[in-house]
């Protein structure tokens, strides 16, 4: 596994002695400021992913499992306060409490979980955590209430652990493809600071970089937001790897001219049959890849490839404040009264896709299913 090490932890889970919190990355600051903000509450944590201070799928994933171990804490200071969460753990119910109230406790928890769950409807990573975090919860129905909030701090502890190490394998697999001194692109930002510290395509090009420093690294801007003129170029120049931000319609020029070797991506949810929601603009590029005969790889988890739809038509695709399109650093650049569109994502074909890079290995679209196997 890439011995590479990014100096970027996005999320981590602080222990304290009644429980703890969430503390993350804020990712509107960069890359004017690099700041880290405490998450406390189920509310703060919808705020957070509703508004980007956390990004990037595998990321949120990530905060949505912190944030269900929030709101536990939250209710148990409601129903069975403690000074001490990691004292006396027993692992059976102990609590004086009627069968109402623990009732109303489950009912509570659920009601949260679901609302968090809404917070952005494309990337399927939250919900696949909160997923998990309901699995734990099931399997503790018969525990006290302290010690369900226990085993929702562990797991989510587990799952953020995990996601270096899924990334790492990630970014192994995908460098196997990488030319030698190859140019590649990328759109949006997958990296570092869309994971919980090694990144999806960014873990590519760092894996890639680890083995061939002579690879070259173009990111375009990914407007409106800018994530890869903000973002991306941050991380990468944070890292000692080199990079050029190019804007998001100069991607045939580079190709044309054979500057590009390789797109890779990486992915907010990942059809049944191959087919991606990624940030909006990376379909354009990839249709231009095919083009200039140019591999268009996409970089996930498998908890990004939600098999239970058929293909990109199903992907609900988030629509955001026309703010972000009109408004550039609080000034408008535009004329009042253009009307704007803003979708997040967009849906790339399968057709345009050389491979899907998972933690187990390189999948043609048309052979994507196998991973449930996995």
């Amino acid at each position: 596994m890439s011995e590479f090490q990014s100096k970027i932890k996005t999320i981590e889970w602080v222990k304290t002695q009644t429980g703890g919190h969430s503390l993350m990355v804020d990712q509107t600051k960069i890359p004017y400021a690099f700041e880290k903000v405490e998450i406390k509450t189920l509310k703060s944590m919808y705020d957070a992913i509703k508004t980007m201070i956390v990004r990037g799928a595998p990321a949120i994933g990530i905060a949505g499992a912190h944030g269900c171990a929030l709101f536990a804490l939250e209710l148990l200071s409601k129903y069975a306060p403690t000074e001490d969460l990691w004292q006396n753990i027993t692992h059976v119910t102990t609590e004086n409490l009627d069968e109402n109230k623990r009732n109303s406790f489950f009912e509570e928890l659920e009601d949260g979980f679901n609302y968090l769950n809404s917070s952005r409807p494309t990337a399927v990573n939250l919900s696949w955590a909160i997923g998990e975090q309901k699995k734990v919860v099931e399997n503790s129905k018969n525990l006290a209430l302290k010690d369900v909030c226990v085993n929702l701090i562990n797991n989510a502890i587990k799952l953020e652990n995990e996601d270096i190490e899924i990334n790492k394998k990630i970014g192994d697999f995908g460098a196997d493809v990488v030319p030698k001194g190859a140019g590649i692109l990328t759109h949006c930002n997958a990296g570092a600071l869309a994971t919980v510290g090694y990144g999806t395509a960014l873990g590519v090009v760092r894996s890639a970089f680890a083995r061939d420093n002579t690879i070259k690294v173009f990111a375009d801007e990914t407007r409106p937001r800018g994530q890869g003129a903000k973002i991306t170029t941050f991380e990468l120049i944070k890292d000692g790897i080199p990079v050029t931000l190019i804007t998001d319609g100069m991607c045939s020029y580079f190709m044309r001219n054979k500057m590009i070797d390789m797109v890779v991506v990486g992915a907010d949810r990942i059809a049944a049959n191959g087919d991606t929601a990624n940030k909006i603009g990376t379909s354009t590029v990839a249709i231009a890849a095919k083009y200039y005969n140019i591999p268009f790889y996409v970089a996930a988890p498998k908890s990004t490839i939600d098999l239970s739809i058929k293909s990109g038509n199903d992907i609900i695709i988030e629509l955001r404040d026309e703010d972000e399109v009109t408004m550039v650093n609080g000034k408008r650049i535009c004329a009042e009264g253009v009307n704007i569109i803003n979708p997040s994502f967009d849906i790339t074909d399968n057709t345009l896709i050389a491979g899907i890079i998972t933690e187990y290995g390189i999948f043609k679209p048309e052979n994507l299913k196998n991973i449930e196997n996995c």
